[in-house]
């Protein structure tokens, strides 16, 4: 897509700070991070979002996912991990080319990365279980 920043810089139109890429998929910091090592995970090909990406694809980034996670946790020492991908602007989206954040947790490090629970009635819960099962 000619005006989707991250096809740019899998086109190597945008320079990033690529810290691994193969031939489907780039991985690079973050120029916004929530914390130290924040990185994104893209592939190649364009997607919008998960509705849209190949599960091939979406199988394959959830693999390189978890290797950088590791080379992460080794090098950074961190104590937790969040691993995000939004989809839609209400869900907090904004650049629609799926991706997927990986975002290093330390103690002290003021983020939310959270949601308030709810409380629905037994009876919600039911209806709603009969509607998805």
């Amino acid at each position: 897509m000619e005006s989707c920043i991250f096809c740019k810089i899998a086109n190597k139109e945008i320079p990033s700070k690529v810290i691994y890429e193969d031939e489907k998929c780039l991985v690079f910091l973050d120029i916004s991070p929530a914390t130290k090592g924040h990185v994104l995970i893209i592939p190649k090909n364009h997607y919008a979002d998960l509705f849209e990406i190949e599960e091939s694809e979406l199988f394959y980034l959830m693999g390189i996912a978890q290797k950088i996670s590791q080379r992460l946790k080794d090098r950074l020492g961190f104590e937790g991990l969040n691993v995000v991908q939004n989809n839609g602007s209400i869900a907090g989206q904004t650049v629609f080319h799926y991706h997927i954040h990986l975002i290093p947790r330390y103690k002290d490090d003021q983020q939310k990365i959270n949601w308030n629970p709810t409380n629905p009635s037994a009876e919600e819960l039911d209806l709603l279980w009969q509607q998805l099962k």
